[in-house]
């Protein structure tokens, strides 16, 4: 976005510029966001850890069943 004519391309800091009210208000914003961006986060981390838990769950029964299958094969072919 352009700078208003007569505006200069760079406006020097000064630490005087801000004010209390202003540092406040900044402050509040930031809070607001910080709440909005958790809400969200949580709206999708929420459905993503039910599916890891999921999956975990599944995983494990894949794995216990893996693991009586290698114990039958290995006494059908008389290595237990």
């Amino acid at each position: 976005m352009p700078f208003p004519a007569g505006c200069p391309a760079y406006l020097p800091y000064d630490e005087g510029m801000l004010t209390d009210d202003d540092k406040q208000w900044i402050l509040e914003r930031l809070q607001e966001l910080e709440v909005k961006l958790k809400n969200e986060s949580q709206k999708w981390t929420t459905p993503f850890d039910a599916r890891q838990r999921s999956h975990t769950a599944s995983l494990h029964a894949c794995e216990a069943e893996i693991e009586a299958l290698s114990d039958r094969l290995k006494k059908l072919e008389g290595r237990s």
